[in-house]
C-alpha cells in the first residue's frame, strides 16, 4: 500500500491488516509522520515524539512475527493525545510558556489503556491554555489551523486532535470536552467525536475544569470510536468519580436497531440567540434522516432557562483557580484570558458554591425532559468555523450575539454529565464541515454511539476528505 493509503485507514482496518500481516506497523507509523511533516503548517502536533513511536512500531512488528504472541485490539493502530492529558516522559504544557518544561512521570489513564491495547502514540496536539476557549491558539506554539479550510480555525480545544484526525495525521486521538472542547472542533473538522459520560473514561489528573469535564475519542469513523470505548472505559482508582463496569461491547453494541426510539429534535435549545441559516438547515435535514432509520422525531424548542451563567462561574472558576498563583507572571497568560482569570479571581466563595447549587437544581429540567425522550439531536454549533484571530462569533446570520453563541448547543450537557456525540451532516456553501449533535440520556453511551452508526451507514462521511497535502 502506498503511504496515503495507510495514512487515512481507519483503525478498525489497520488492526486487523496488521495483524494479518498485510500493513506492517513500522510503514503505517512511518507514512503518518511523514505526514505529519508535510503538513506542519496545520501547527496539528506541538510535540513528536518520532523516536519511541519507531520504537514501538518495530517492536509491534516484532510481536505480529512471532508465533502465538496474543496483540491487543488496537495493535500498531497511531495515536495523539491532547497536551491537557498527562504523558509518561513526554512533555505536557498544558498549552502555556507557564509548563513549557513539564514532563509527566506517568501516563493518564486513557493513554495507558490504549498503549496496553497496542496502540502507538505518535505525540501531542495543540489546544488553548487549560482548554479554556473554542478556539486553538496559545503562547507557547500558536494557531492551530482547519485542514479544510488554513484561514480558519478547527475549533477547540480538542482543536490540534480535530485537525490531526481529520488531515489524515493518525486515526486516534483523545481529547477533553470541557464545554464544547471535543464536539466543536469534531464538528468544524468534519469528524466524530464523543463526549462520553462523565466518569465514563476515568481522567487523572483532574484539569482545572475538572467536574465538567469528559474524556472521549476523536475519530473518522464511529466504529473507531467504539474501539476507543472498549479499551478505554472503565474504573481506575485514581478517579474517585470514573464510573464501573458498564459490561458492553460497544463494537457489538452498534449494531442494534433504533426502531422506535423517541427523538427530539431542537433548533435552538430554546436559548440559542441566532443559528447560522446553512447550519439550521443542513442540520435540520439530517435529524429528518433518523424518521428513516425507524424513530419517532418530533420537532420542540424546551421552555428550560439558560444555565450559562452557573457553566461559566464554575468552568473559568476553576481556571481561574490554577492560574491566580501565576498572576505576577502576566506576559506568560494569554492576553484574552487575562482579563477573564482577573474577574474570576474577584467572585466571593459564595458565588462559586451558588453556582454549583444552581447546576444541581437545573439538572431537573434535563431530567424531566429525557422522560420524554430517548436522544435529542441540534446543531453542534451554532456557526460555521471562525476565521483564524477571532475568539467568538461578534454576530450569526446578522445577529448580534454573546460569548456563549458558539457552545450555545454543548455546555449544557458538561453540566449534567451526559453523553453527547457529533457527526459530520454536511457542508456550507464555502465547504466548511456542519456537525449534528447526538445528546442521550444520562449513562446511555450504547444509544448514543448506536444512533451515530446508523446514521453514518445512511450518510456515510468518511471518505469525504479535505485537498490537503
Amino acid at each position: 500500500m502506498n503511504d496515503s493509503t495507510l495514512c487515512w485507514m481507519s483503525a478498525s482496518e489497520l488492526a486487523p491488516a496488521i495483524a494479518r500481516k498485510k500493513v506492517s506497523p513500522v510503514e503505517v507509523v512511518d507514512a503518518v509522520l511523514a505526514r505529519i511533516d508535510t503538513l506542519k503548517e496545520l501547527n496539528a502536533y506541538v510535540t513528536l515524539d518520532a523516536e519511541r513511536a519507531r520504537q514501538a512500531a518495530k517492536a509491534a512488528e516484532r510481536a505480529v512475527m512471532r508465533r502465538g504472541a496474543r496483540l491487543g485490539p488496537l495493535h500498531g493502530v497511531p495515536f495523539s493525545v491532547k497536551d491537557l492529558i498527562i504523558t509518561k516522559g513526554v512533555r505536557t504544557t498544558f498549552g502555556t510558556p507557564l509548563y513549557r518544561d513539564n514532563v509527566p512521570a506517568e501516563d493518564a489513564p486513557s493513554v495507558e489503556r490504549l498503549k496496553a491495547a497496542g496502540a502507538i502514540m505518535l505525540g501531542k496536539t495543540n489546544t488553548p491554555t487549560l482548554g479554556w476557549v473554542g478556539v486553538t491558539d496559545n503562547l507557547l506554539f500558536g494557531v492551530t489551523r482547519n485542514p479544510w479550510s488554513l484561514g480558519h480555525t478547527p475549533g477547540g480545544s480538542s482543536g490540534g486532535a480535530g485537525a490531526a484526525v481529520a488531515a489524515g495525521l493518525a486515526p486516534l486521538a483523545i481529547g477533553t470536552d470541557g464545554g464544547g472542547s471535543i464536539r466543536k472542533p469534531a464538528a468544524w473538522c468534519g469528524i466524530f467525536g464523543l463526549k462520553a459520560s462523565w466518569g465514563r473514561i476515568p481522567v487523572y489528573p483532574h484539569g482545572a475544569a475538572w467536574s465538567l469535564s469528559h474524556a472521549g475519542p476523536m475519530t473518522r469513523t464511529v466504529k473507531d470510536a467504539a474501539l476507543m470505548m472498549n479499551v478505554c472505559a472503565g474504573p481506575d482508582e485514581r478517579d474517585q468519580y470514573s464510573l464501573p463496569p458498564a459490561d458492553v461491547d460497544y463494537v457489538k453494541a452498534l449494531k442494534g436497531s433504533l426502531k422506535g426510539l423517541r427523538v427530539a429534535w431542537s433548533e435552538t435549545l430554546g436559548i440559542a440567540q441566532a443559528v447560522d441559516p446553512e447550519v439550521r438547515d443542513a442540520t435540520a435535514k439530517a435529524a429528518r434522516a433518523f424518521r428513516e432509520l425507524g424513530c419517532r422525531v418530533e420537532s420542540i424548542e424546551p421552555t428550560w432557562p439558560s444555565p450559562y451563567d452557573y457553566w461559566r462561574t464554575i468552568f473559568l472558576g476553576g481556571i481561574a483557580a490554577r492560574l491566580a498563583p501565576y498572576l505576577v507572571r502576566r506576559d506568560h497568560i494569554d492576553p484574552g484570558l487575562l482579563p477573564i482569570v482577573e474577574e474570576a479571581t474577584t467572585y466571593p466563595p459564595t458565588k462559586y458554591v451558588q453556582a454549583w447549587f444552581d447546576r444541581l437544581a437545573w439538572w431537573h429540567h434535563a431530567r424531566a425532559f429525557f422522560e420524554r425522550y430517548d436522544l435529542l439531536l441540534t446543531p453542534t454549533v451554532a456557526c460555521a468555523p471562525l476565521r483564524i484571530g477571532e475568539l467568538y462569533p461578534a454576530e450569526i446570520g446578522g445577529v448580534p450575539v454573546g460569548r456563549e453563541a458558539a457552545s450555545v448547543f454543548t455546555f449544557i450537557f458538561n453540566m449534567t454529565g451526559q453523553p453527547a456525540a457529533t457527526v459530520p451532516c454536511g457542508f456550507t456553501k464555502a465547504g466548511l464541515p456542519i456537525g449534528l449533535q447526538i445528546i442521550g440520556r444520562r449513562f446511555d453511551d450504547v444509544t448514543v454511539l448506536r444512533a451515530a452508526a446508523a446514521f453514518e451507514a445512511a450518510r456515510p462521511w468518511a471518505q469525504r476528505r479535505p485537498a490537503i497535502g
